[in-house]
């Protein structure tokens, strides 16, 4: 009798195994727990600021960054042209905790001369971020009971079907706990982008009166003055090979007619001259 009994163990274990497996699936497991959690708020800033030594602001912000307990993410310095000079830029941003954005944006004002815009902004992340914790606790508990009935499994196709959605919920549980680790990340620390520039040059406002129209008919008259001398010289440089070719054989043309009238009249003069005979 002991011997009829282990085999109808076996299968009475087999047989749980399989109604637990039909019973479990990716969207059922233990109810999560709930939890209290702090508010997350993604906070972020930008800044314009005028400075007339952008290199040495540049130096006070990674010291501000450093001493915020953050870091600087990037840093880049540039030189632009202008009318009225060169304008140099400095491009900062930096990561601070949560808990120093007020403060290391005060002192981030106080770098230069004026600040010539801002921009705060604040996203309230509180509810996806317990979203995906309850999520993350589900899908683990899944991941739980999918290696229990794996124990329990008698059969290898049974086996090879827990594996394939053990996989799927680990590759759900990398997947959010990801975005959690990024959402914890971007609300423990705030980034703050900065640029800072040399006060642009003042232009001269003076545009009208008397010496303004006299300045500006001056200049006006030099364009012109300039403009009949090349005039000049590009037409001049434009004839000369008018005149080797047109002017040359018209002179040369010239002068041996000249010649033969000359000799024409000599002779008319010799044979009228008295006592002149042939």
């Amino acid at each position: 009798m002991s011997e009829s009994a282990a085999p109808a163990n076996a299968d009475s274990r087999a047989q749980r195994a399989e109604l637990d497996f039909q019973r479990v699936s990716l969207n059922q497991a233990e109810p999560p727990q709930q939890a209290t959690t702090e508010r997350k708020i993604i906070r972020d800033a930008e800044l314009s600021i005028e400075t007339p030594a952008p290199a040495e602001g540049q130096r006070k912000l990674a010291s501000i960054a450093e001493a915020n307990g953050g870091f600087v993410v990037t840093s880049e310095a540039q030189q632009r042209g202008s009318s009225g000079g060169n304008v140099e830029i400095v491009n900062m941003q930096l990561r601070v905790p949560a808990a120093r954005f007020e403060a290391a944006l005060g002192e981030i004002r106080a770098i230069g001369e004026r600040v010539r815009s801002e921009k705060i902004t604040g996203k309230d992340v509180t509810e996806e971020f317990i979203d995906l914790e309850a999520r993350l606790r589900t899908q683990r508990a899944l991941e739980a009971q999918f290696l229990e009935i794996m124990k329990q499994a008698s059969k290898v196709s049974d086996a090879l079907e827990v594996n394939r959605q053990l996989a799927e919920v680990r590759n759900e549980i990398e997947r959010v706990e990801g975005r959690r680790r990024f959402l914890q990340n971007q609300a423990s620390l705030s980034t703050i982008k900065v640029t800072l520039q040399t006060p642009a040059p003042l232009v001269g406002s003076d545009t009208s009166g008397f010496f303004h129209s006299l300045k500006e008919a001056f200049g006006d008259g030099i364009d012109v003055a300039v403009w009949i001398i090349l005039t000049v010289v590009r037409v001049g440089i434009a004839l000369i090979p008018v005149a080797v070719l047109v002017a040359l054989p018209l002179y040369l043309l010239w002068r041996w007619l000249r010649r033969r009238v000359r000799r024409t009249r000599l002779k008319e003069a010799v044979a009228a001259a008295p006592g002149h005979t042939n």
